[in-house]
């Protein structure tokens, strides 16, 4: 009987872990999916994308304002497009902003930097579907050694 007891609270124990395992791992998942947040997108045409990945986050001084929704190649000029997802809450950032590919941490994450412009009379905020001319590609590793190494070998 006592070995009956305690095979039953094992196994409630057990079922206990497992739920709040899923319910941990659902609340995690709706936290970094929720679309059900109102946002709007804008465009970025880049030179070289690097290891940008759609769902990176689109930040303004640390602060994730948005994620990349997709990166598409332009037909007309065969550039990487890419279109991000910005929250409605930070809808406020002028046609003179800037947005560069940066990276964090030691594993080179690569995200997007939105850099607000200067206000001036006769300049309009950022709206759905606006492109960002003023763009930044990412630093390529292995281009910054190329051009380091010839560098060293003309002087």
């Amino acid at each position: 009987m006592k070995s009956r007891k305690v095979e039953l609270l094992v196994g409630v124990f057990v079922a206990l872990t497992i739920a709040a395992g899923l319910m941990l791992a659902l609340k995690v998942a709706s936290q970094s999916m929720s679309n059900s947040e109102d946002s709007y997108v804008l465009y970025a045409k880049f030179d070289n994308i690097g290891g940008l990945k759609v769902r990176s986050a689109v930040k303004v001084g640390g602060v994730t304002v948005g994620r990349v929704d997709s990166i598409t190649l332009s037909n007309s000029d065969f550039t990487p497009l890419v279109a991000m997802s910005i929250s409605s809450k930070f809808d406020q950032f002028p046609e003179t902003s800037s947005v560069s590919i940066l990276t964090s941490g030691l594993l080179g994450e690569q995200y997007v930097g939105l850099q607000p412009g200067f206000v001036i009379d006769g300049i309009e905020n950022l709206a759905q579907g606006d492109y960002i001319e003023d763009t930044k590609s990412a630093l390529v590793l292995e281009d910054l050694i190329g051009q380091f190494l010839f560098s060293s070998n003309d002087g």
